[in-house]
This record gives C-alpha cells, sequence and structure tokens, in this order.
C-alpha cells in the first residue's frame, strides 16, 4: 500500500506544480518537450514488483497526468513526452513480462518439489497407519469446499491451506504403532501419547520454508470451540479460523472412515453429531457453512473410490 500511496502523492504533486510553472507562459518544444526524468525512472523501476495491477495502476496515472497538463495547457508540445513515456512504458511491460514468466516458473518448480515432500510424508504416515490412508487428502477436500464458503481467503491462500490439511496429522509419525493400530478403546496413558502429535506435528515442519503457514493448522485442529480440546486449550477465537475449519472436516473424515477399532459410520450420522457439537466441539458459525457445503461432501464421499482404503469389516 505504501508504494501506491507514494506514486498517488508523487503524480498529484507533479501535475500541480507542472500546472503552475507552465499555465500562461509561451511553451515551446524545449520547455516540455524532453519530459520528466525521474517519470521514466518511475515506470522502468514498476517491473521490480512484479505486479500488474501497480503497473496499471503508474501507467495510467502517468496517462491521466498528462492528459489533465493537456487540457489545462492546451498545447501540442506535451503530446512529445507523452509518447516517450509511452515508449518507455511498453519498454517497461516487456520487462514485466519477463520478470512473471521467471517467477512463475520458480513458483511452478518450487511448489512441485514441495508437493513431492509433503506426498513423501503423507506415505510414511500411512505406512505406520494404513487405515488413515487418504485422510489427509479427504480432509484436504472437505476443508477447501469450507474455507471457500467463509469467502475470506483467495486462491494462493487456499493453495498454502491444502499443504496445512495434507500435513495436519504429520506428528503421528512418532506415534507407536501399537497405539496407533490398537484395535479396542485406548487408556488414558495410551491417549495422552497420542495427543502429542500436534506439537510433534509443529515441531516437524517449523523449519521447512514454504510450510510456516501450516502450523496453526497443524497444531489447533484439535482444539474445541469450549477450550475442552488439546493441546493448549484455547477457546473459540483464540483458535485460528483455519484450525477451527479442518477440526470439522477431520471429525466428519474420522467418522465416515473405517478405522481399525471401528466400522464406518454413516454420513448423516457423522452430520448429526457435527451438528450436535456447534457451539461445544465446533465453532457455530462454522457449523451453519458446514450445513450448506454438506451436499458437496456427501457427494464427494460417495464418489471416492475407499477401495484403496483398509476395511474394517475385512480385519
Amino acid at each position: 500500500s505504501i508504494k501506491y500511496i507514494f506514486i498517488f502523492l508523487f503524480l498529484l504533486l507533479s501535475t500541480i506544480n507542472d500546472a503552475v510553472y507552465y499555465l500562461g507562459k509561451n511553451l515551446s518544444d524545449t520547455q516540455i518537450g524532453t519530459g520528466n526524468v525521474v517519470e521514466v525512472f518511475v515506470i522502468l523501476f514498476t517491473p521490480m514488483f512484479v505486479n500488474r495491477r501497480f503497473f496499471h495502476f503508474v501507467f495510467l496515472g502517468m496517462v491521466l497526468k498528462y492528459l489533465v497538463i493537456w487540457g489545462l495547457l492546451q498545447s501540442n508540445t506535451v503530446l512529445l513526452p507523452l509518447i516517450l513515456y509511452l515508449f518507455v512504458s511498453g519498454i517497461a511491460y516487456v520487462l514485466l513480462k519477463r520478470f512473471q514468466s521467471y517467477l512463475q516458473a520458480f513458483k511452478t518448480s518450487y511448489d512441485e518439489q514441495l508437493r513431492g515432500i509433503v506426498k513423501g510424508v503423507i506415505a510414511t504416515i500411512e505406512l505406520k497407519d494404513p487405515y488413515t490412508r487418504g485422510h489427509s487428502e479427504r480432509v484436504a477436500q472437505y476443508a477447501r469446499s469450507l474455507a471457500v464458503a467463509t469467502g475470506n481467503y483467495n486462491e494462493d491462500e487456499l493453495n498454502s491451506f491444502r499443504y496445512a490439511c495434507l500435513l495436519h496429522d504429520i506428528g503421528k509419525v512418532n506415534i507407536p504403532v501399537q497405539i496407533l493400530m490398537k484395535p479396542g478403546r485406548l487408556t488414558s496413558e495410551e491417549f495422552e501419547v497420542i495427543k502429542t502429535h500436534p506439537v510433534v506435528g509443529v515441531e516437524a515442519v517449523k523449519k521447512v520454508q514454504g510450510l510456516d503457514q501450516s502450523l496453526d493448522v497443524i497444531k489447533s485442529h484439535h482444539e474445541r470451540w469450549d477450550g475442552k480440546g488439546y493441546p493448549d486449550q484455547l477457546k473459540e477465537e483464540e483458535i485460528s479460523q483455519l484450525a477451527r475449519i479442518v477440526s470439522i472436516a477431520d471429525a466428519f473424515d474420522a467418522m465416515t472412515s473405517s478405522r481399525s477399532y471401528r466400522s464406518a459410520l454413516p454420513v448423516d450420522e457423522a452430520y448429526k453429531r457435527i451438528i450436535e457439537g456447534k457451539g461445544t466441539q465446533f465453532d457455530p458459525g462454522l457449523v451453519e457453512l458446514f450445513q450448506k457445503v454438506y451436499p458437496q461432501w456427501v457427494k464427494f464421499h460417495e464418489e471416492y473410490d475407499w477401495s484403496k482404503n483398509l476395511s474394517y469389516q475385512n480385519n
């Protein structure tokens, strides 16, 4: 925002200065014919921000300035610096497109590497707990639709959120297999071990560049709206909204997929339990949005290829 304010003030003061200086004078080509070297520098500098909107703001602002000066002075001598400015703007636009292509190529390469890392981590988790196979991807799908329904996130934020969803259970790599795969009810001691996975997950990824925005989701997706969750007993809006979103998606998928200790619940039963948790386990506002996107979740659940997941009934 600072750069927009700076350019706006520069153009405003420059327009006033030129109008006051030239108004009423007998203009010649030598007086306005060379243009303003600062303006040339500004437009050539804009591609460094790799921001097309900012480039358009500067370009249109400069053109508007010259049109205002031309309207006040009624002299064609204003057209020469305007033509020069348009030529320089063309060069700047070519540079902007080149920088954008370089940045996009770098971003694509980086995303591919990050995606490979995330997939490798998920595969490691699933080797330890095969009953959660596909769980992270399904949670990511459910959570994305709920995040979209809030209207609070752009596409880049949603893509970053997907990584957070995929990695929300990364801390389970530190949980002993006999606890993860236990067919019966966990003891209090075993459940305390399970409750360590959010903190362990944060420790595992906090130094990985590009995953820093995932930390809140990884650490807080088991917090509850009423403050009775873990690991920090946060409540209500002390919990980040994205973590609250994943909490609902995680619970829904946990209930509607088979585990080592039980078979999957029907989706309508899971829906009922999410509604019952409104204002206690779950954010009441997000539960209302959940009711709106629920048909999308049911459709995804019905079309999902469950053959790649282990079945409780077969074990």
